[in-house]
This record gives structure tokens, sequence and C-alpha cells, in this order.
């Protein structure tokens, strides 16, 4: 059984911009996964970086309010929320809200830092 607290998982900046702490990853796990989970956070008035991924990505907005950019279309998101976002597509997601803005990351085939293109830089 494995079990993993996100207060224990480090913290970083990913490509995007946004802090990150990965939950499940096979590379940091030693498991056989086909998909990365990982928790992410916006800061009021911030966005992330226009960006896209090779893979495919999940978003559930666990808190806060927040606009999310696809392609040429946006929605707003808040809390329950779940958005899928195809492999490739141009993404970035900026928080509306005056609370840190807090999302689940399911990414399949698993998250790499390779695979997550800025496309600001």
């Amino acid at each position: 059984m494995l079990i993993k607290s996100e207060s224990r998982c480090p913290q970083f900046v990913a490509n995007d911009g946004c802090k990150v702490r990965e939950l499940m990853h096979p590379k940091n796990d030693g498991i056989d996964l086909a998909f990365s989970l990982a928790i992410a956070e916006v800061e009021p008035g911030n966005r992330t970086f226009r960006h896209r991924l090779s893979q495919t990505e999940v978003y559930y907005i666990v808190s806060g309010t927040g606009v999310v950019h696809i392609g040429n279309e946006q929605q707003r998101v808040t809390s329950g929320d779940a958005v899928l976002i195809g492999s490739s597509q141009v993404q970035w997601i900026e928080n509306i809200g005056f609370d840190t803005l807090k999302f689940a990351a399911l990414v399949s085939p698993p998250w790499r830092p390779e695979s997550d293109e800025n496309l600001e830089i």
C-alpha cells in the first residue's frame, strides 16, 4: 500500500510557473503507473505561462476560482470542476479569485519536464 501526504512532498516550480507537489509519479515512487498526479497552486492575480504538454491532462479544481484557457477557448472554473486538456493543446490557467487556486493535475502518460513546453520563453 502506498499512501503519501501532500505536505510531505517537496514543492517546486514547474515549467509553466505554478507551484507543484508530485503526489504520485513512477519516477519518484518506484511504481508501475500510467499517469502522474500532482497538486498545483497559483496565487491570486497570477497565472501560469502559456504552455503545452505532449500528454493528455486533467485538472480537478480543489479550491479557488480561475479561468482556464485551452486553444482559443476559455472558461471560468471553481472548486469541484474537472477540465480535460488534450495532448499538445496550448493552455494556461489564471487565478481570478482572492484565495490560492489549487488543483490536482493528472497527466497520462506521466508528466516529464521535457514534454512540457513553455511558450513564453
